[in-house]
């Protein structure tokens, strides 16, 4: 193994790493806080944590295995199975960040029939959706044999080894990129735009009273007026910078290995190996960095982990002090 083949499976087992907690840790938030459950968009999440949990112990403990071995891990059949999920764990991803988007523009947008509009039944639907979605294209592919072991990636994804099937995979590959990718990333795009655009008119109407306001209040003292001032810049900042958050992260850890696949299907281009294991493990990212934009930097997450976190620091306090007392208790001499 070269360096850049060594900085890359120290990168994986890293992505592994926080992937696994981070997605536990929002997996005992739900299970934990009853609120949670009940939202609509916490089905999503849930959804969404699944399947990253999945890529994670099953898709991504093998990329390491191939980057290292530089071979196939395991058998065809078993290699088959892999890619089929890992075609169906991505997909169902990618639709899980859109159906979320989708509940934020509801929410944002028609608050007043939020709750007429997403309820569970509708949030099951939804994700109905995206569960067939993604079933049809992996099954597509494993039923044609299109899923296998690929050497650019290390993985055990989508690939066309027989060359007399190249057109109808190229088709398919286009396809299928179009309708999970690109798919999703106009419903990013349009729904969270919408939201920006009615949170900065929200921003501007509060501005426009916090202003009347300073100049009613002409004795104001400079500080106060100063600091107002600043939160409206803060306010104005934060809409844009979660909006921001989500389509961008989107974006650079899914585009590089999309466009890669795309390139791939014109032979005449050569595509570095390395380039090739750093576009995959951007896609596997996604899945360490999507508990923390969607769970657990919200107000109810960190809330819920530490009530979590004092719960068991007083059990384990409670326990030091009963053993703390039970000892005092054995060391007291008996009278004889």
């Amino acid at each position: 193994m070269d360096t850049a083949e060594v900085i890359l499976s120290v990168l994986v087992v890293v992505i592994i790493i926080v992937s696994l907690l981070s997605n536990v840790l929002v997996l005992i938030c739900f299970l934990y806080n009853p609120e949670i459950r009940k939202q609509v968009p916490g089905l999503f999440n849930l959804n969404l944590t699944f399947c990253n949990l999945l890529l994670t112990v099953s898709n991504m403990p093998l990329t390491l295995v191939g980057l290292v071995s530089k071979a196939q891990p395991g058998g065809d059949g078993f290699c088959q199975i892999v890619g089929f999920l890992e075609t169906f764990l991505s997909t169902n991803s990618m639709l899980s960040m859109a159906a979320l988007s989708i509940d934020r523009w509801i929410a944002v947008v028609f608050p007043l029939r939020y709750h007429s509009k997403m309820r569970h039944r509708d949030a099951a639907f939804v994700l109905g959706y995206t569960w067939a979605h993604s079933v049809s294209f992996s099954t597509v592919a494993a039923c044609l044999s299109w899923v296998g072991y690929h050497r650019l990636y290390a993985s055990c994804t989508l690939a066309n080894p027989r060359a007399s099937s190249r057109t109808q995979f190229v088709i398919f590959t286009v396809f299928f990129h179009s309708f999970t990718f690109l798919l999703s990333f106009i419903v990013l795009c349009v729904t969270y735009l919408k939201v920006l655009k009615v949170a900065r008119f929200h921003c501007k109407r509060i501005d426009v009273i916090t202003m009347q306001t300073l100049v009613l209040l002409v004795d104001i003292h400079p500080s106060v007026r100063q600091r107002c001032l600043e939160e409206q810049k803060r306010r104005r900042q934060r809409a844009t910078r979660k909006i921001s958050t989500f389509i961008g992260t989107f974006m650079l850890c899914f585009a590089p290995y999309v466009i890669t696949r795309i390139v791939e299907l014109f032979p005449a281009v050569p595509i570095n190996p390395h380039w090739g294991i750093v576009s995959k493990c951007l896609t596997y990212s996604k899945a360490a960095c999507d508990p923390f934009v969607y769970s657990l930097l919200r107000h109810q997450y960190k809330k819920t982990c530490t009530d979590i976190i004092n719960r068991l620091l007083k059990r384990s306090s409670l326990n030091a002090s009963g053993r703390r007392r039970e000892s005092q208790g054995n060391s007291i001499p008996t009278a004889e």
